[in-house]
């Protein structure tokens, strides 16, 4: 079922907009609508991180009002008089008295909408949401919005706010031993296929006709001991998805063949565990309208962190 997320503007609340506006010339959903149905889901699920210092927007426009839901809405603050004579007077020559719109661009019902900023959901407060202070401005249905406004909705905008909304499952590894390991006996690490596939978000803006999809795909693993007293395989400590699983699941018969992927301790955890650090790399990449292949975001992402007791070998003496 797909989960429907108006995005906040930065002035007013959102009104609900979607696809067409009703009789009263009222919008009836939101902008941007976020389809969630193929993410990841669990309990320890959670956002991924991109790997480099790049962030989705923190704000955006897209359209929000009819003529006449703009009215509804600045004609009650100019009565109000609270943002002050000088200010409501540009306001009333800007959209009622022709510099540069007319009557709130009725003789337009119709024909486009009145487009506004949004704030990312979660990026409140971020100074990257102020970077959406153009007033309200209108485009015409099936045009454009301005060149000059850099934050009006794209596909690939819609593909970046998607990646805010992607959610991966939680990373923490299968062992084996299971419970406690042993020191100098290579540990089994494998993670559970059925829950490491990729995962989806779509995003779409109704009014406009626009939509992108973007995925993420686990490729690896990386897996820090949480001590130097440890050799990992590989040694490199990273283990490559391979054949659709990371790692390999121990069973009988294995002992004494060397892990896919795991960890070999070299040193007692005494009476404390250590903090084993599972983080899984997933590769991101889109498609949308007008798009016809893949297009790449950066990878992103999301780790664990898991007790390991490791004891020593006890020996008997006879």
């Amino acid at each position: 079922m797909a989960d429907n997320v108006i995005g906040g503007g930065s002035q007013s609340p959102p009104p609900k907009v979607s696809g067409d506006a009703g009789p009263d010339g009222t919008l009836s959903a939101g902008a941007v609508v976020f389809d969630r149905s193929k993410n990841g889901s669990g309990p320890k699920a959670g956002a991924v991180t991109s790997a480099t210092t790049w962030t989705p927007p923190a704000c955006y426009y897209a359209p929000k009002y009819t003529p006449e839901q703009l009215q509804k809405y600045l004609e009650p603050i100019w009565e109000a008089g609270s943002t002050g004579h000088e200010w409501d007077l540009s306001q009333r020559k800007r959209y009622v008295e022709g510099e540069p719109y007319k009557d709130f661009n009725k003789e337009k019902t119709g024909e486009g909408y009145w487009w506004d900023s949004y704030v990312t959901p979660g990026r409140i407060g971020d100074p990257g949401a102020l970077d959406c202070d153009e007033p309200f401005f209108w485009v015409d249905t099936n045009d454009d919005p301005p060149a000059d406004i850099p934050q009006a909705i794209t596909p690939e905008m819609l593909a970046q706010l998607a990646y805010a909304e992607i959610r991966v499952p939680g990373t923490e590894v299968d062992l084996a031993p299971n419970g406690a390991t042993k020191v100098n006996l290579p540990t089994w690490m494998w993670l559970d296929g059925a829950d490491f596939k990729p995962v989806s978000v779509t995003a779409s803006v109704p009014l406009l006709g626009v939509q992108a999809t973007t995925t993420a795909e686990p490729v690896s693993v990386r897996i820090e001991p949480g001590t130097s007293d440890a050799e990992t395989y590989p040694a490199s400590g990273v283990c490559e998805i391979d054949n659709g699983r990371i790692g390999e699941p121990y069973a009988e018969g294995k002992a004494n063949r060397t892990p896919p992927c795991g960890v070999k301790y070299l040193r007692s955890s005494g009476d404390d565990a250590y903090k084993l650090q599972a983080t899984v790399t997933w590769k991101i990449h889109w498609t949308g309208t007008g798009v016809a292949d893949e297009q790449p975001l950066p990878d992103g992402t999301f780790g664990g962190e898991q007790d390991v007791v490791v004891q020593e070998i006890q020996s008997v003496n006879r």
